[in-house]
């Protein structure tokens, strides 16, 4: 192992919950001081290809730094508390940072796919009720800041365009330049998070603090993530799946989040070989093609993460012949259920009852052979044009799923 690695693993232990309960950006700022010089960020892959931009590598202190500038030049355009602020990346440091600063500024982030095009980015804005997005100049072929700017002539409301360059256009604030000016605001509390059901940009759906740091904690109580280790982790994070497992797990224990976006063969192979710990996150669609590719020794977890409804196949990979296996399965943005396995994850949902689940954060249910939950950690609910909704986290809710039966084993859920 490297000396830089070995320095990370003796380094100061993660923030304690106590600084977590005030979201992402105040975990980031505690383990900025008790481990500033641990990796908090990095990019793999060919990013100068991709965006024009040199892939990042930010300690915590500097990435600590930086969201505090962003947040103070965000402080500066004089907005609402809570006002929602879209946040329009491919996904890599910089949208973390960008996310990291919304909350700090005292606002909701409102993560929106890459992949939208000019008529779901229309209206995700109106859904949402945006009053600034915060975007990138270039993402290959494309040129979000132009794409924002002719967007925002159709939305009155739309105060504030910024973005990271090159190629940011005229009205557009550089975000960039913020990064640059002096000053450093300390994060306020967090106030939630917006996100959107199924990539949809008519349905967005709001997430309280509370909610996200409990869907966070009932992921890591299966495998918590350790302060020595990265998560390498191939999921965007514009939605649940990909902020618990990827920013959210990393910040909470003051561990380090490298992401691969755009995937580039090349780059992952030369990022996987990085003499570090660590937790590989997939989505199940790249299983296969990653059963023929051999894992080094410092991948200590492979976290498969499904989205419902899905296929499951709980003996996929034996624990002994190889690293311990993760597996989540998402229900929209309700759920990340995280089990030891694609096994205990069968079985968890053919019998919840006797799942040894973290129930005071998420309860699992059938009733009438469709799954339902409840608890802090599934507690979401649609976002109205004004105002925060409220949800009560002990109802049950109907997923919309069930168990797939085949040989008294569950293989899958399917659409109830």
């Amino acid at each position: 192992m490297s000396a830089f690695a070995v320095a990370e693993r003796n380094a100061d232990a993660a923030p304690d919950a106590s600084a977590r309960s005030g979201g992402l950006s105040a975990s980031l700022f505690a383990a900025a001081r008790s481990g500033p010089q641990r990796t908090a960020l990095r990019d793999s892959g060919d990013r100068a290809a991709w965006c024009g931009r040199p892939p990042i590598t930010w300690t915590y202190a500097a990435a600590a730094e930086i969201v505090g500038r962003l947040a103070r030049g965000i402080g500066a355009w004089r907005l609402p508390a809570g006002s929602r602020v879209g946040l329009w990346f491919s996904g890599g440091a910089e949208s973390a940072l960008a996310h990291l600063a919304v909350e700090a500024a005292g606002h909701l982030p409102c993560p929106m796919p890459a992949l939208w095009d000019a008529g779901q980015l229309s209206a995700g804005i109106a859904s949402a009720g945006l009053v600034a997005v915060l975007t990138e100049g270039r993402r290959g072929a494309r040129r979000p800041a132009e794409d924002l700017a002719q967007a925002a002539m159709g939305h009155f409301g739309l105060r504030y365009l910024a973005a990271f360059g090159p190629g940011v256009p005229d009205g557009v604030i550089s975000l960039d330049a913020m990064a640059l000016e002096r000053g450093v605001a300390e994060p306020v509390a967090s106030r939630g998070l917006v996100t959107f059901v199924a990539g949809d940009p008519g349905r967005p759906v709001y997430r309280s603090a509370a909610a996200f740091a409990a869907a966070i904690d009932a992921h890591l109580d299966v495998l918590p993530v350790t302060a020595d280790e990265r998560i390498l982790t191939l999921l965007p994070a514009h939605d649940l799946r990909g902020l618990v497992t990827g920013l959210g797990a990393a910040l909470a224990a003051g561990a380090s989040l490298e992401t691969v976006i755009p995937f580039d063969e090349a780059g992952f192979r030369a990022g996987l070989m990085r003499p570090v710990p660590t937790r590989l996150v997939v989505p199940s669609l790249i299983e296969a093609a990653l059963a023929a590719l051999p894992l080094p020794w410092t991948v200590r977890a492979l976290h498969v993460v499904h989205r419902a409804p899905a296929h499951l196949i709980p003996d996929t990979v034996a624990e002994s012949a190889g690293p311990r296996r993760l597996d989540s399965l998402v229900f929209g943005e309700d759920v990340v259920l995280t089990r030891p396995g694609g096994r205990d994850l069968a079985a968890t949902l053919a019998d919840p009852e006797r799942a040894p689940l973290p129930r005071a954060l998420l309860d699992l249910a059938l009733l009438d052979r469709g799954l339902a939950y409840r608890g802090l950690a599934c507690a979401a609910a649609p976002l109205p044009r004004g105002g925060i909704p409220d949800q009560d986290p002990q109802a049950w809710r109907r997923s919309g799923y069930g168990p797939v039966w085949a040989g008294g084993t569950v293989t899958g859920v399917e659409t109830a």
